[in-house]
């Protein structure tokens, strides 16, 4: 039966042949999608979603990878090849040949980041000469999602190679902080200490004199949750420090 089998196949037309393969890599990329699907429907922590995004998106690889070797068995030239691929240790080899490429340096660069975690999905962080809030993290490349609502595309192998500076990594918190330029004869004391009152209610308020030069300079701080919150702070403080100044008689300016 076997040898029957062997000339049944060698005797297959080109073009069916061809829609073999089609129809076996169309059904693992299908496959590979499904999975994909399946695993998204999670919803996890930051720090966890960066692992789990990143391993859903190694297994579609496997799977995709699968599915073009098994696909290649119908071809006569190649199946020996593919099936030695498939049944041995031959793929750890092919993927150790591929990784002194750049697509799998970024890619072992991708993995190394989503276990070390220097930056999480979520994070503001600045990196290899872009800023903004980490959207995705890829195989091969991660997205930041800049404050115009622009998009930086950095390879994942850079990014593990240079200085990361996360502002969100420990907390979300961000500071608020206003400043405020007053004549030299103000009873800096006198402001300082109303200023707090008013604050009193805030969230960690800071009030102190910054810098002494042709007027005073007041410096007020204020912790917000998030940044979005804290350009929302600052520009009230902006104004109910001007509140306080004109009750005062004292018209400056905050900035």
């Amino acid at each position: 039966m076997k040898p029957g089998r062997r000339v049944e196949v060698l005797a297959m037309p080109f073009w069916h042949r061809a829609a073999v393969v089609a129809a076996v890599i169309a059904v693992s990329l299908l496959l590979a999608k499904l999975i994909d699907l399946r695993m998204a429907r999670r919803k996890l922590a930051p720090g966890v979603e960066t692992r789990y995004r990143v391993l859903r998106r190694g297994i579609m690889v496997g799977v995709v990878l699968v599915g073009i070797f098994s696909a290649l068995l119908v071809i006569p030239e190649v199946r020996a090849l593919a099936g030695g691929l498939l049944a041995s240790s031959a793929v750890l080899t092919v993927i150790a040949g591929f990784a002194a490429q750049r697509t799998l340096g970024n890619f072992v660069a991708g993995l190394v980041i989503a276990f070390t975690q220097p930056l999480r999905i979520g994070d503001l962080v600045e990196a290899a000469g872009g800023e903004g809030v980490v959207e995705e993290i890829a195989l091969t490349y991660t997205v930041l999602r800049a404050a115009d609502n622009t998009r930086v595309v950095i390879p994942n192998e850079r990014l593990a190679a240079e200085t990361i500076r996360n502002s969100t990594i420990v907390s979300r918190e961000k500071v608020a902080s206003v400043t405020l330029q007053v004549p030299l004869g103000t009873d800096l004391q006198e402001l300082v200490d109303l200023l707090r009152r008013d604050l009193a209610g805030d969230h960690a308020p800071e009030v102190f004199v910054s810098a002494l030069d042709a007027n005073a300079t007041v410096t007020v701080r204020v912790w917000a949750p998030t940044e979005a919150a804290a350009e929302l702070a600052e520009a009230d403080l902006r104004l109910r420090v001007h509140e306080t100044l004109r009750a005062r008689g004292i018209w400056g300016a905050a900035a």
